[in-house]
């Protein structure tokens, strides 16, 4: 846990677990929200015929919107458990990774 710590900045044990305990509570949150999205925009599984394809497809839209789900929640439950500032710089570092980081400039 200490190399975490040296390596995110972060100086108490206590919020090192409050991190964690956000990322998991985000990574839940938004698989959790990515279905009922799809239902209210008019995309449920029974909507696609059982074939490959059609469930490949549907799977391939919910990981796609699971994706700006967890990135705003992120935020969010950073912000809700008072390590707003931490998420908010490792959600910038993630995007600019990612090819993303014009979105902050």
């Amino acid at each position: 846990m200490d190399k975490l710590k040296k390596r995110w900045g972060i100086e108490s044990s206590f919020q090192l677990i409050i991190i964690l305990i956000v990322f998991s509570i985000t990574g839940s949150a938004a698989v959790y929200i990515a279905k009922p999205f799809l239902e209210w925009i008019g995309v449920e599984r029974g909507n696609f015929s059982e074939t490959w394809w059609s469930s490949w497809a549907y799977w391939t839209l919910r990981i796609l919107l699971i994706f700006p789900f967890y990135q705003i929640l992120l935020v969010l439950f950073g912000w809700l458990f008072g390590q707003f500032k931490f998420f908010w710089n490792f959600e910038k570092k993630m995007l600019n990774r990612m090819g993303l980081g014009f979105l902050f400039k």
